[in-house]
């Protein structure tokens, strides 16, 4: 059977990306280059829009064997600790010019190869030195080296390069920093030395990488060396696994790692501690302060009716339902509220859950599986996206609230059973579902529709009866989701539909079947905001009043935004920046949440300001006055 040597590279706008050399059987081909096509289109840096992969047949006699070099790794605190571990090693190596190497380092930053450097004279050996050497024709020895399409493993194929670096003729170490922006740990190598990993090599986020190979040896020798490392054979023997060589002493080394790259990356989450009922005013922190992050869209949490009625069942029914709603966990408090929410949908029935999140990952999953299609619009909340994917059904995705995209797709996804599901109100950006040409197209191609209405309940429409009544439309989608934990000021999520669906739901959704029901007390709290809202909807106009106010104040400003939703975005940018300004806002008593990747793409981090039917008209003039002039001091 036939050896090949595979070479991939990808580049983007002609700039270097992603490449990757393997060594592999005939046997093997297709299964590579299905993974290497994937990998060099998928990166950190971007998509690549050229990609070249070379395959080309090898002799197995020419290939060279050469032992791992042995591993080592030095945790570092900063990326400057991790340039002094580099001095250490050019000192161990007997080298006098490291200040200058070190400067010649970002040189090839540029380069898509590496630097030969003389480290004796400073001179550069390679031919082309716009390109560099590019080390090639290696491999691990032993299969199965990538593990999956994407699953790019830096170590194992750092050590495969920099032990067959290390044999070439000449070369006494070489110095490494990975220009992929996720990942900061480099290293240093020497046949002297070994293998040293440096945890932190330079800033997260950094696309700044480059590789020096540092020769001393003869002038005349240096063309044996290039050849050696860009056409010889090379097989690297016992290449050990990172986990099972260096973590076995600390299994939770890769959570700590995590940790430390999302706070590099201005990513990593923390709480506040409120020490009051959720309001439009809260104290935090010992300080009073303008709340304008809740979803208590209509203080329903302070509303005395609310109070009074759920300190009465609390009497009458204790504190706990004692187990799920098909044993003993269903009161008629439960059964009352689900007429409830079903009278003010319009809809035959509904069935309450404990969360949204369990409502949508339990509805989607026991209603759509594998060989079904679901439509899911790009922006959908992460419980959508979750239940969709535990359905195992095909995820085709649409461009965000354009119709004409999700038709285009359930053209070239034709299913016996699809879904079509969407938001109603997106989550960070305040904006409403298309829902006429959404029913339009499920009702086309006879798919089943879902809408989620977590945002719109209570919010939207003359009486805030959700999307339905926004829209004054007739039809309603086959599916209405909704949570009890926003407009409604309590806990758990709901779903309304036909009798048949909820019949169905009972029966087949395991986060009903599985789950202690919620206790009594929040059912008769969400019971009795719902009778309040069906009562009178002044909280209701009074919130769609606020909303409009405030953005007219924004704009007033200089601020464009534009919304019918409590939600509105002020979009910042930069991650960091966004947690400056949310912090400057804290210290001048107005809490705002500041959102960040992943819960919204890179680069269009946000402050998400929502407001509440209690806000002042003076509160709002104030938040509005005080968010301008915390971004032009950060």
């Amino acid at each position: 059977m036939g050896l090949f040597s595979m070479k991939m590279r990808a580049s983007k706008q002609q700039k270097h990306i992603s490449g990757a050399e393997k060594i592999v059987q005939e046997n093997e081909l297709s299964n590579y280059t299905e993974k290497l096509i994937k990998r060099g289109l998928n990166h950190p840096k971007g998509q690549a829009d050229f990609l070249n992969l070379k395959i080309e047949r090898v002799q197995k006699d020419n290939i060279l064997y050469f032992e791992a070099l042995p591993v080592t790794t030095v945790k570092v605190d900063s990326w400057k600790d991790g340039l002094d571990e580099i001095r250490k090693f050019l000192d161990e190596l007997n080298i006098l010019k490291i200040e200058e190497i070190l400067e010649l380092l970002k040189n090839t930053y540029a380069m898509r190869g590496a630097m030969l450097l003389d480290v004796d004279t400073l001179e550069r050996l390679e031919p082309n030195l716009k390109r560099g050497i590019r080390a090639t024709y290696m491999d691990g020895d032993k299969k199965n080296y990538i593990k999956d399409s994407n699953d790019k493993s830096h170590y194992e194929e750092a050590i495969v390069l920099a032990s067959k670096v290390a044999n070439a003729p000449g070369v006494i170490g070489e110095i490494c920093i990975s220009d992929d922006p996720d990942y900061v740990t480099g290293y240093v190598a020497s046949k002297k030395i070994g293998y040293r990993r440096i945890t932190k090599m330079k800033k997260m986020g950094s696309e700044n990488g480059g590789r020096i190979f540092l020769y001393r040896g003869k002038k005349d020798d240096v063309n044996k060396t290039i050849e050696f490392l860009e056409r010889q054979l090379v097989l690297i023997k016992n290449v050990q696994p990172l986990e099972g060589k260096f973590l076995k002493h600390d299994k939770f080394a890769f959570i700590k790692e995590e940790l430390e790259i999302l706070k590099d990356k201005n990513l990593y989450r923390t709480m506040k501690k409120i020490q009051s009922a959720q309001a439009s005013n809260i104290v935090c922190y010992n300080k009073n302060m303008i709340l304008m992050a809740s979803s208590n869209y209509l203080n329903m949490t302070n509303n005395i009716e609310v109070k009074e009625y759920a300190k009465k069942v609390l009497d009458e029914y204790g504190t706990g339902s004692g187990g799920s709603r098909l044993t003993t966990g269903n009161t008629i408090i439960h059964e009352a509220l689900e007429k409830n929410i079903a009278k003010f949908k319009g809809t035959e029935n509904a069935i309450v859950f404990n969360t949204g999140y369990v409502t949508n990952l339990s509805t989607i999953s026991s209603i759509v599986g594998k060989g079904d299609v679901i439509f899911s619009d790009e922006l959908n909340h992460a419980s959508i996206i979750d239940g969709c994917r535990l359905s195992g059904a095909k995820i085709v995705v649409y461009k965000h609230n354009d119709m004409n995209d999700l038709e285009e797709k359930v053209q070239l996804n034709p299913c016996s059973r699809g879904m079509i599901v969407s938001d109603a109100v997106f989550s960070m950006d305040g904006d409403i579902l298309k829902l006429p040409q959404f029913l339009k197209v499920s009702d086309k191609y006879n798919l089943i529709s879902m809408v989620d209405e977590a945002h719109s309940t209570g919010v939207i429409g003359k009486t805030g009866r959700g999307i339905v009544e926004y829209y004054e439309s007739k039809k309603k989608p086959d599916i209405l989701m909704g949570t009890l934990s926003k407009a409604i000021g309590s806990e758990g999520g709901f779903v309304c539909g036909s009798n048949e669906l909820i019949e169905y739901l009972k029966n087949k959704a395991r986060g009903f079947i599985f789950s202690t029901s919620l206790s009594p007390v929040s059912m008769a709290i969400s019971k009795k905001a719902f009778e309040i809202i069906e009562k009178s909807s002044m909280d209701v106009k009074k919130l769609q009043e606020n909303i409009k106010y405030f953005c007219n104040q924004l704009s007033l400003r200089g601020i464009k935004v534009k919304s019918e939703t409590p939600i509105i975005p002020i979009l910042i940018g930069n991650e960091k920046k966004a947690i400056d300004i949310a912090e400057e806002l804290l210290n001048r008593g107005i809490f705002i949440s500041a959102i960040r990747y992943p819960t919204v793409k890179r680069g269009t981090a946000r402050l998400r300001a929502t407001i509440m039917s209690s806000h002042t008209k003076e509160e709002l003039s104030k938040v509005a006055t005080e968010i301008v002039e915390a971004i032009e001091e950060k």
